[in-house]
């Protein structure tokens, strides 16, 4: 048989690299988003930050970054990435070289201030850790050196609450048999380190924590030996709130009890807890939802991503040289206005399913989460004219500023519940239900789960008792008899 050439043609879906791009976008949150576009201007030369600040931000006026439904555009986003032939011609053509020349969603924030320019976050002083505040004790005191590295090492076992959890026989096993270090040596710095402050560092378990700590106060300390009773032996029953069995062990009135619980609950149940301050991260919004006379509107952040351009320079240099040797450069130069027009093309995207939300939200701006309504991405999608999955990119990571706080934008989708009425209830919406009443509820006769659903189903909202269960564990809620109040 010889071999044969033949022509088939088959139509099939292919990625462009700026779809590709826009794609990787969509899906990026504020934070890659600032480190992603940095690493593309280091590498693309015909790129810069757009530094330049010639307007005031409490200039800017609300009309110019405000979207409202009849602003929408109908454009789906594919369409964005079919290249013409005008769009190669005025390549070099971009008036002012700055982004979003045809949008005036963004603007630059204030400049640089000559007066304020200290940063007193430098000024900060290093926390001290847990390791470093034992280690220090541990110079401190007069002790051979063989002990002190002994403590070190246990100290080195222990974890962010200051408990040591390694059993002390297998960490014997692991050292080395030349150091000649046996379990009693172990114990013996492990006794040493419990000494030492915050009172309770170096316990095994909980109980060992709240009975070193108490045992540190001092011996006029009223009730310190009925806590430390029920702490050696009956924590659980403390736990639990079981305040009859323990007046029986006690012996004890209920005035009584109640000061020993007090005493015990002022205990520090993790003292490690106070050495592990870890810098705060802030969410910057992408949109904030203010309310005009209009109705409620979507606002864009101008800050959440950084300005870019193309480069002057390098752009003059093509408009006068156009020949094989610049061809790099005019690959990088389309690369950039690709760029432009993906970072655009994101915002715009973003403001556009913010407004179809709080178009669909309008109840829990006014009143709460309690009055959030079921939301599924279809129906937002349906009328963008977009595809879900862009729905599910754009709302990942990506948050709304609102009269009641700071959410994410998948926060308002979610499943539903039937109501006897044929309404839908939001899960959402539920659970702040849930939460109101467990906040209202008489500490000393709290609810129970079956009695939430019950309260629940009086006002046409069927949920089954498992269910308030699996919201109040959401919402990490603790169940009825640890909501219990003497």
């Amino acid at each position: 048989m010889k071999p044969t050439l033949q022509l088939k043609l088959s139509a099939g879906l292919t990625l462009t690299p700026q779809l590709k791009q826009s794609i990787q976008l969509l899906q990026l949150s504020t934070l890659e988003l600032n480190q992603e576009i940095l690493r593309i201007v280091q590498e693309n030369p015909l790129l810069e930050l757009d530094e330049s600040s010639n307007r005031d931000e409490f200039g800017i006026e609300e009309q110019d970054l405000a979207l409202t439904s009849s602003d929408l555009p109908a454009t789906a986003e594919a369409d964005r990435f079919q290249d013409s032939e005008e769009d190669t011609e005025n390549l070099y053509d971009w008036p002012n070289d700055t982004l979003y020349t045809d949008r005036e969603f963004f603007y630059e924030t204030r400049g640089y201030d000559e007066e304020h320019d200290l940063d007193y976050s430098r000024l900060v002083s290093k926390s001290v850790s847990l390791r470093e505040h034992l280690l220090m004790q541990i110079s401190l005191r007069q002790r051979c050196e063989r002990k002190k590295k002994i403590a070190e090492l246990l100290i080195d076992s222990l974890n962010d609450d200051g408990y040591f959890t390694q059993d002390i026989e297998e960490l014997a096993g692991l050292l080395p048999a030349e150091l000649d270090i046996s379990v009693a040596d172990l114990e013996s710095a492990l006794a040493y380190i419990q000494q030492l402050d915050p009172p309770g560092v170096g316990a095994r378990n909980l109980q060992e924590c709240l009975s070193i700590q108490l045992a540190a106060l001092p011996d006029t300390t009223p009730l310190r030996e009925e806590a430390l009773k029920l702490v050696n032996e009956h924590l659980e029953s403390v736990a639990a709130k079981n305040f009859t069995l323990l007046k029986k062990v006690l012996g004890c009135d209920e005035a009584c009890l109640q000061a020993i619980y007090l005493l015990i609950t002022r205990l520090n149940p993790k003292p490690g807890d106070n050495f592990n301050v870890t810098t705060a991260r802030y969410v910057t919004p992408d949109v904030t939802a203010i309310k005009s006379d209009t109705g409620w509107t979507v606002h864009l952040n101008s800050d959440s991503a950084p300005r870019v351009r193309v480069n002057h320079l390098y752009a003059d240099i093509l408009k006068q040289h156009r020949g094989e040797t610049t061809q790099s450069l005019r690959d990088q130069l389309k690369e950039a206005r690709w760029l432009i027009r993906n970072i655009d093309q994101r915002m715009e995207t973003i403001l556009r399913v913010s407004q179809a939300i709080i178009e669909r939200q309008q109840a829990f701006l006014e009143q709460g989460e309690t009055a959030v309504r079921p939301l599924v991405m279809r129906e937002i999608a349906e009328v963008l004219g977009l595809h879900e999955s862009t729905i599910s990119r754009i709302t990942t990571h990506k948050y709304m500023w609102t009269p009641h706080g700071i959410f994410e934008l998948k926060y308002f989708f979610g499943s539903h519940i039937p109501a006897e009425t044929g309404e839908a209830h939001s899960a959402i919406a539920i659970r702040g239900l849930i939460k109101q009443l467990i906040q209202n509820e008489d500490h000393k006769k709290p609810l129970s789960d079956s009695k939430i659903s019950q309260i629940l189903a009086q006002q046409d909202i069927v949920v089954a008792r498992r269910t308030v269960a699996k919201y109040r564990e959401f919402m990490h809620i603790p169940p009825t008899n640890l909501r219990k109040m003497p």
